[in-house]
C-alpha cells in the first residue's frame, strides 16, 4: 500500500527558496548603494509596523475571546449580540472598516466626549488630537475579533463535555473550570489558526498606509515615488515583509512541534 503523503515530513524546498530569493536580495541591498538607502529609510517604518501588530492582535484577541464566550453564553440575547457583531464585521472589507473607523467612527467618538466633557467639564478634542495610527490599530481590531472569536469558538467547543463535567464535579467555579481545564486544552487547537492570523495581521498592517501612517509600506511609496526606482524599493519592501512573516511561521511551528511532543508525554 501506498504511504500517505505528510507535508510534514517532506524536504522543506519551498524553505530552500525562499532562502535564496532572500540571499539575493541581501546580496543587493549589501552591495548595491540604491538598495541600502531603501532598506534604511524602510528601516525607520518597522518600529510602527509591529507596534500595529503586537497592539492591534493583543487587542483583537482579547475582544475576540469575549466575543466567543458570549457566543456561547446561557444568555439568548448575548448569544445573539455576539453573533451580529460578528456576522456583520466579517462582511466588510478590512479597508472599507479602516476608512469607517477613521473618517467617520473616530470622529464621532470624538463628538461624543466633547459632549460629555461639557456636561462634566472636562477639556474638550479636536479631531486631530485622535491620531491616525490609534484609528488604524482600533480598525484593524475590529476586524480581527471578529475572526478570532469564531477561532476561539471552535477550540472551546473542541474539549470534551465529559472533562467540562469532571471539573464541575470536583467543585470548580466557572473560572477555575474555564481557566484550569478547558483554556489549556483548546489553545492546542487554537494556536495553529491563531498564529496564522498572527502573521496575516503582519501584513495587513501594510493597510494603514491609506491613512498615511508611515509604516513599511508607506515609506516604499514616498520613497518609490522620490526617487522613481519602484522595482528596487518594493523589492527592499518585500523582502522586509517576507523575512519578517517567514520568522514568524518558523517560529510558531516550532513552537506546535513542542506542544505536541508536551501532549504525547
Amino acid at each position: 500500500m501506498r504511504k500517505s503523503q505528510n507535508s510534514e515530513t517532506d524536504f522543506p524546498w519551498w524553505l530552500l527558496i525562499l532562502v535564496g530569493i532572500g540571499s539575493y536580495l541581501f546580496w543587493r541591498v549589501l552591495s548595491d548603494d540604491l538598495y541600502a538607502q531603501v532598506l534604511q529609510t524602510l528601516s525607520k517604518g518597522i518600529g510602527i509596523t509591529l507596534f500595529v501588530t503586537f497592539v492591534g492582535f493583543g487587542m483583537a484577541a482579547s475582544l475576540g475571546l469575549l466575543l466567543a464566550l458570549a457566543a456561547g453564553s446561557r444568555f439568548v440575547v448575548i448569544r445573539q449580540c455576539a453573533r451580529l457583531y460578528i456576522e456583520l464585521v466579517r462582511g466588510i472589507p478590512i479597508i472599507v472598516l479602516l476608512l469607517y473607523v477613521a473618517f467617520a467612527l473616530a470622529p464621532a467618538l470624538v463628538e461624543l466626549w466633547n459632549w460629555l466633557a461639557g456636561s462634566l467639564g472636562l477639556e474638550p478634542l479636536r479631531n486631530r488630537d485622535f491620531s491616525l495610527l490609534w484609528r488604524a490599530i482600533i480598525a484593524l481590531t475590529i476586524a480581527y475579533s471578529a475572526f478570532l472569536a469564531e477561532v476561539f469558538r471552535a477550540g472551546l467547543a473542541s474539549v470534551e463535555e465529559g472533562q467540562i463535567e469532571a471539573a464541575e464535579a470536583l467543585g470548580l467555579s466557572r473560572w477555575h473550570r474555564f481557566r484550569f481545564v478547558i483554556f489549556p486544552q483548546a489553545f492546542r487547537v487554537i494556536l495553529p489558526p491563531l498564529g496564522n492570523d498572527f502573521v496575516a495581521m503582519v501584513k495587513d498592517s501594510s493597510l494603514v498606509s491609506v491613512l498615511g501612517v508611515a509604516d513599511i509600506t508607506q515609506l516604499g511609496k514616498v520613497t518609490a515615488a522620490g526617487n522613481f526606482r519602484y522595482f528596487e524599493t518594493y523589492n527592499v519592501v518585500a523582502l522586509v515583509y517576507l523575512t519578517m512573516t517567514i520568522t514568524l511561521s518558523l517560529g510558531l511551528r516550532k513552537l506546535e512541534t513542542r506542544l505536541r511532543q508536551g501532549c504525547g508525554r
